[in-house]
């Protein structure tokens, strides 16, 4: 399985979490990296994306670029366990997989599924990484790529 992690594009700040939507900048960010990972070999048959708005809209401007369905994944806002993303992965039967959700998740589920770690990396605003995992499992995973804004 090759998976692809992004991290939402640069959001605007609002009192509650949840209803940050994203920057005119953040918009133009996530189309960036969404025609990068495009005009690579690494385009995703599906993709998945956490419930909050900011990640909704980039998950919307990538799915327009690379023709792609979102579903919606309750289990990878912000604080998820990357430990329960892991189990869903396990159940995945498409071939290349993108995951669009926010720090610190990006981060821990990266260094969970290549080093076998949560302490997790750092990811910027609409940054991805593509990992190749013969097998969804920690430290299974290798890094192959990335795409920056």
């Amino acid at each position: 399985m090759h998976l692809l992690i992004m991290r939402h594009g640069e959001a605007g700040w609002h009192s509650l979490d949840q209803q940050r939507a994203l920057t005119d900048a953040g918009r133009l960010a996530s189309a960036s990296v969404a025609k990068k990972i495009a005009a690579s070999p690494w385009r995703p048959d599906s993709i998945w994306c956490s419930p909050l708005i900011r990640a909704k809209q980039t998950a919307a401007i990538v799915s327009e670029v690379l023709n792609c369905p979102v579903e919606e994944q309750s289990f990878i806002t912000p604080d998820d366990d990357p430990g329960e993303c892991l189990n869903h992965l396990l159940d995945v039967h498409c071939h290349n997989l993108m995951l669009i959700s926010h720090m610190p998740l990006v981060g821990a589920l990266s260094t969970l599924l290549v080093d076998g770690h949560r302490r997790g990396i750092p990811f910027m605003t609409s940054q991805a990484v593509l990992l190749d995992m013969p097998i969804a499992g920690p430290g299974c995973a290798d890094l192959r790529d990335q795409f920056l804004p």
